[in-house]
């Protein structure tokens, strides 16, 4: 076996790779992700990136979750058309491959802790802060996954027990705080009004626009970053508190935000964290950006395959 099909699936982008066991990419291709007959385009995208290559030995996929391992399924929160949907088996249908299947951001993780930012470190911590808050473990060079899949909804822990209600339901959660959506809707209650870096194009009122509106020191903007790097340093303290994390990896459309969010993040960092080894958490952005998907669905599937041999 010298390559392996890695799967990329979120609530925008289909995209699948072959992949050697080096990490190097011999084809790939992406789809955007249809409303409707989801399988179909993946199904689609899978015979345009083998066919005519090498015959891959297993396949790793990456999707949104919630998800089930045991049962191979998957219920991303931003496709509704898959509810309890048996991911794992249709694929395994269409490839006749063994197929093994993780969260989108453990995959993000694994891939940073096998290629990226994250090599050689000996437990890391990856988030993706855009639309919403994901993350992965990876520990001694294996991803945490938890019973059911789930483990490393880290947006979805509570900074605040007493804040505001979160769209999950919780309360008080990081994703409430710290993502794009949220961060840009703070700061609009707040008397933010978007386009102080406005080069001339149509104002959105985004996590992109509050970016740069940060950057050129409107104070709102400002405010929103520093209130949601917080929410943020908050939750990395107390996962390296739970797991002594030694790495924290940030991706995701927000982490383009550069300084605007690092800079307060390592300021807040400093401050909510009390215990030397929670103190000594490094924080990274990512290095391989979109590509930490696939690299790390390319490398469950190595992994998996070498298990099962």
């Amino acid at each position: 076996m010298n390559h392996v099909l890695a799967i990329d699936i979120g609530g925008t982008k289909l995209a699948a790779a072959l992949v050697d066991a080096s990490g190097s990419v011999l084809r790939s291709g992406t789809r955007p992700t249809p409303g409707q007959e989801v399988m179909a385009a993946l199904r689609g995208l899978i015979e345009e990136v083998t066919e005519g290559g090498p015959e891959p030995g297993a396949v790793g996929i990456g999707c949104a979750g919630p998800l089930d391992l045991a049962a191979g399924t998957v219920s991303p929160v931003n496709m509704p058309s898959w509810r309890g949907f048996p991911l794992r088996d249709e694929v395994r249908k269409v490839t006749g491959l063994p197929t093994v299947l993780a969260g989108d951001a453990q995959c993000m993780a694994l891939g940073e802790h096998w290629l990226g930012a994250g090599q050689e470190t000996r437990a890391l911590l990856g988030i993706v802060v855009s639309t919403g808050i994901g993350g992965g473990l990876v520990v001694g060079g294996t991803p945490l996954l938890g019973p059911t899949g789930n483990a490393g909804h880290v947006g979805h822990m509570s900074v605040d027990p007493y804040g505001e209600r979160c769209e999950c339901g919780g309360r008080g959660c990081v994703e409430r705080y710290a993502s794009g959506p949220n961060m840009a809707r703070w700061a609009l209650e707040n008397g933010w009004t978007p386009g102080r870096a406005s080069t001339g194009d149509p104002v959105v009122a985004d996590a992109r626009t509050l970016a740069g509106d940060a950057a050129a020191g409107d104070p709102v903007a400002v405010a929103a970053f520093e209130r949601g790097a917080r929410a943020l340093a908050g939750m990395i303290a107390s996962t390296a508190a739970a797991v002594e994390i030694t790495t924290v990896v940030v991706g995701g459309g927000v982490s383009q935000a550069g300084p605007v969010l690092f800079g307060p993040l390592e300021a807040a960092l400093d401050d909510v964290g009390g215990l030397g080894f929670v103190r000594a958490v490094e924080v990274r952005p990512t290095t391989l950006g979109v590509r930490a998907g696939l690299a790390g669905a390319a490398k469950l599937a190595w992994d998996y395959s070498r298990s099962a041999s």
